[in-house]
């Protein structure tokens, strides 16, 4: 199996590979000291498990499963750490284990033994959970956007600006399946927007009778479709 390791240690890292280099059966695909940098090297070479660390800088272990969990396949995840009091939210990722450091050798070959039956056993689709973050890969990083601090979600062309409490990102998920995802967060005013509900201040008309949702805390106004207005009408005012 290709296997990707993510440890903000070097010498876990060096650990590990160590530890698989005995193994016929496994080949370390890639690298990562952290959870950012673990979703872009998971995207190029995906992995059929992670060994991922828990406590790293900006992007954390717990953060970084649930992304890549949306891989698709996704990788099977064993989490590897030196804290026991992570256990529970660990396994309520789905991960496969969860390995104490210094991570011993027979307990890596039962984790991974255990992946390898899952793959040969076919199991149905657990529901996938709501997310947490909105994930925006770039050229240069990948930037986890809390759905707390999304404003509005609008389709262009190609891409999905996210509009956040810090500024803008863009990503390629079609808005249809955002909405489907989000629908009770997020309210559409428009075949190509999303609005955040507890981000809206109100609505405006300008001179022409044309309504837009103004929002708390930026300038951003956005159009409200006629098709869409009665019922914005409608549930901005119960807001």
């Amino acid at each position: 199996m290709r296997v990707l390791i993510v440890d903000d240690e070097t010498l876990a890292r060096e650990r590990l590979k160590t530890l698989l280099a005995e193994s016929a059966e496994d080949v370390v695909c890639g690298e990562a000291s952290n959870g950012a940098m673990a979703l872009e090297v998971a995207a190029e070479c995906h992995p059929e498990v992670v060994l991922l660390d828990i406590r790293m800088p900006g992007v954390d272990g717990l953060q970084a499963a649930r992304e890549l969990a949306r891989l698709r396949p996704p990788p099977a995840v064993i989490f590897t750490t030196a804290y026991e009091q992570h256990a529970l939210a660990a396994f309520e990722t789905r991960a496969v284990d969860y390995l104490l450091k210094p991570v011993r050798r027979e307990r890596l070959a039962e984790a991974l033994d255990r992946v390898r039956e899952r793959h040969s056993t076919p199991a149905r689709s657990a529901p996938a959970e709501g997310r947490a973050h909105i994930c925006a890969r770039g050229h240069k990083r990948v930037e986890l956007i809390p759905i707390d601090d999304v404003i509005y979600l609008q389709a262009g062309q190609k891409y999905v600006t996210v509009r956040h409490r810090d500024g803008e990102a863009l990503i390629d998920e079609p808005l249809k399946a955002l909405e489907a995802e989000f629908g009770e967060r997020f309210m559409r005013i428009h075949r190509n927007a999303l609005v955040a509900r507890e981000h809206l201040a109100g609505l405006e008309r300008d001179r022409s009778g044309q309504l837009y949702v103004a929002f708390k805390g930026i300038d951003d106004r956005l159009e409200v479709s006629r098709r869409h207005a009665a019922i914005v009408r409608e549930r901005v005012l119960t807001l």
